[in-house]
């Protein structure tokens, strides 16, 4: 075959496969985890509160310590990602989580129990921005964004099955076992049903090309081009292209033109966007108890608002390929803004669980739609790193935002601290508009021409 036709240009001209397929619900059903874990903290922080006795700054302590661990794990899988490669990467990440959120069940105290939440969130911290560069390496372009965001939509189911476990298992207690120590074990054994899945998924062959693995690659490519003939017939040719240096990238290049730009988008979007998104997720139910409900009661009102979120990455599906994706974050971001605030104001049973059910299905547009934007903008050999890297920062913005967002909330009330959400998401709009680049239904060699 021609020397100029790259791994990724044979890959990019094939229908979806079998193996795609796969290896989405493979992705999905890793990323269920993920958020299986992160709104898990919010979904039992009252519980362990009064359970514990734990006064504001050890809540604080308690919420903030998985996303703090997922700081240190995106930062680290990222790398190894790019070194070692994904599907390693992918491996690793979910033995982690799988052992430590386990062990979190059985917890004797506060300490224990803020140890092994920061050690599985270390595991499962570099799920997402893996999960994203591994899909963005698989896809067509045409079908790129719809099988990333069908993989999300597939993880959200997640949140409100936290919120409804939560809501049967807290006052149950099964064979006089705190329902708290069994969501704990359930998040722990499924991950290893993922490990067992995950485990028959191949290398990224754009990212074995990248790294001068020219044979597995060809290998790779060779498999999903004899699915694609089996299920669709003979292919087209493929598009000659630029040639791929092989070996690991320095990632100084990111802090460099061409692609510090995009570097400086993404760190500021990243600090930025949990505001909107996982401060919403974690603090709902707390929000809702500070209005005055029960915790059983705020448990049901924030399971009913969490479907809004696989309803949300649903409804994603027709719209990421038909919308320029830039602007789709930037809409969806504006929107959560002015129903945060509505949500942050209203007395009202059906107004609360209204607009909570309206902000996370926004949310999980605006959701879909960055994941698959952020791995689409940065280079084959340090896609991993830069997606991983910034994404890391969300982590660490997540395990600050108790320490700001609770005292704004006992002290000023849940308006003053919608209004701080939506003045973050404003500014999440304004810096994806003046420096994003488009990349809806654009090879990612073309996206990331220097």
């Amino acid at each position: 075959m021609d020397g100029h036709v790259t791994i990724a240009a044979r890959m990019d001209r094939l229908p979806i496969t079998r193996q795609h397929r796969r290896a989405t619900v493979a992705i999905g059903l890793g990323l269920f985890f993920d958020m299986y874990e992160i709104f898990l903290a919010g979904v039992l922080g009252t519980v362990l509160q009064k359970e514990m006795r734990l006064d504001k700054d050890a809540l604080a302590l308690l919420l903030a310590s998985a996303f703090l661990g997922m700081f240190l794990g995106a930062i680290v899988m990222g790398v190894l990602a790019d070194r070692l490669g994904r599907r390693r990467a992918f491996m690793v990440s979910l033995g982690v989580y799988s052992a430590f959120s386990l062990l979190g069940a059985f917890s004797t105290g506060p300490v224990m129990l803020v140890v092994t939440r920061f050690l599985a969130g270390v595991g499962i911290g570099a799920e997402p921005p893996v999960a994203d560069t591994y899909l963005g390496d698989l896809l067509p372009p045409k079908h790129r964004g719809r099988y990333t965001a069908l993989a999300y939509t597939l993880s959200f189911l997640a949140v409100p099955l936290c919120g409804f476990l939560a809501r049967w298992l807290v006052p149950a207690a099964p064979l006089g076992i705190a329902g708290w120590r069994w969501m704990f074990v359930f998040g722990a054994l499924g991950a290893v049903v993922v490990f067992l899945l995950r485990s028959g998924l191949p290398e990224s062959p754009r990212w074995l090309e990248a790294m001068g693995r020219k044979e597995e690659a060809e290998a790779v490519v060779a498999r999903f081009e004899a699915d694609a003939r089996a299920e669709h017939g003979e292919l087209p040719a493929p598009v000659a292209g630029t040639t791929v240096s092989a070996g690991p990238a320095r990632v100084g290049a990111l802090f460099r033109p061409p692609h510090r730009r995009r570097t400086v988008m993404m760190t500021v979007f990243h600090v930025l966007q949990t505001f909107g998104y996982y401060g919403f997720g974690t603090l709902a139910p707390i929000v809702l108890v500070a209005k005055g409900f029960p915790i059983v009661q705020s448990l049901l009102f924030s399971a009913l608002t969490f479907l809004g979120y696989p309803v949300g990455a649903a409804l994603s599906l027709p719209v990421v390929e038909r919308v320029e994706r830039k602007f789709l974050v930037i809409g969806t971001a504006i929107a959560m803004a002015a129903f945060g605030l509505a949500f942050g104001l209203a007395t009202t049973t059906w107004m609360i669980v209204v607009c909570g059910f309206g902000y996370t299905v926004l949310s999980n547009v605006f959701s879909n739609a960055f994941h698959i934007y952020q791995a689409e903008i940065f280079p084959t050999a340090l896609r991993g790193t830069a997606t991983s890297g910034t994404y890391s920062l969300s982590r660490l913005s997540s395990g600050v935002l108790p320490f700001v967002l609770l005292p704004l909330l006992h002290g000023a009330g849940a308006g003053t601290l919608f209004t701080v959400v939506a003045v973050a998401m404003g500014l999440v709009a304004l810096d994806v508009a003046l420096l994003g680049p488009r990349t809806t239904g654009r090879r990612l060699e073309t996206v990331n021409a220097t």
